[in-house]
């Protein structure tokens, strides 16, 4: 079972606006030496909302080539299409993931019934571990732990990152799925809270900038070690705060950028990292231990 700190990779971007592949061995090179856990690519910190087809198979192919058996590569897969996300997802399946991250489907409102045969449909089709990926305050729909439950019993569903924000939720799901189920925070600010109460880990966007520390308060926080990871979480705080100033990815792709890994290029409809927040951004950055370069 995958545990500890799986980071949502960033995707760089050229001065052309196309996936920077140098960028992003640099990317993946930098997380094998920080020790994170695992990355997740294409997700929503990866602007796969705003990828081609061909682009987004060609991205999550060249990850697993960089990565070379280092680290598990999870592949954001999910639409709001059902027959797009099956698509997908059997296009990547032999490109060497260990699995798969997917989104509840977006604008669609689908009721909880669509869900189970959307996710059923996706699992149905692959032959690696899918990851449910609960955020409605992105995708309006929320799946709930009863369906959550249902979709359990799938011998190809095997986890859920959960970032409604609520730490009692992913309670509700813990007494309603197997033990093995694997319980990630989507969020950076309850990780410790989680892993305290049984959960296995977090898909982090604040791993992007402090890849090692978040691995770390994983370790610590899951071995019991409770105070040495308060320290570190208490340290992390006013970073993961600056994170989410503005949209997710906006203020993560500008502090990777200031760590020299990447240019800050983002893609519409999301725009630059606003001035405003640069000191914020900055001094939370050298608060929590980051070298700053650029």
């Amino acid at each position: 079972m995958l545990k500890g700190s799986l980071v949502a990779l960033v995707t760089p971007f050229d001065d052309h606006n196309r996936v920077d592949y140098a960028a992003l061995k640099r990317l993946i090179d930098f997380h094998v030496a920080a020790g994170s856990n695992g990355l997740v690519v294409a997700g929503t910190t990866g602007e796969s909302a705003t990828l081609a087809t061909e682009e987004h198979i060609e991205l999550i192919g060249r990850a697993v080539e960089i990565v070379a058996g280092r680290l598990p590569v999870i592949a954001g897969t999910g639409s709001n299409s059902t027959s797009q996300t099956v698509d997908l997802s059997v296009a990547v399946r032999d490109s060497g993931i260990d699995g798969y991250l997917v989104v509840v489907p977006y604008y669609n409102k689908p009721v909880q019934e669509g869900l189970y045969r959307h996710f059923s449909a996706v699992a149905d089709a692959v032959d690696k571990p899918v990851m449910l990926y609960n955020v409605p305050g992105r995708t309006v729909a929320d799946l709930l732990p009863e369906t959550v439950a249902r979709l359990a019993e799938h011998e190809n569903i095997a986890a859920i990152k959960e970032a409604t924000g609520d730490i009692g939720r992913l309670r509700d799901i813990q007494a309603l799925v197997p033990e093995d189920f694997g319980l990630f925070r989507g969020d950076d600010f309850t990780v410790l809270p989680l892993i305290a109460q049984g959960g296995h880990g977090v898909v982090t966007v604040s791993g992007n900038v402090v890849p090692t520390e978040m691995a770390e308060l994983c370790r610590l926080a899951s071995a019991g070690d409770h105070d040495a990871a308060k320290a570190i979480d208490d340290r992390l705080q006013p970073l993961n705060k600056a994170l989410f100033v503005e949209s997710n990815p906006i203020p993560v792709k500008w502090a990777v950028s200031k760590m020299g890994l990447i240019e800050p290029h983002i893609r519409l409809p999301l725009t630059e990292f606003s001035e405003q927040y640069h000191e914020q951004m900055l001094t939370a950055m050298s608060g929590a231990g980051v070298e700053i370069f650029a």
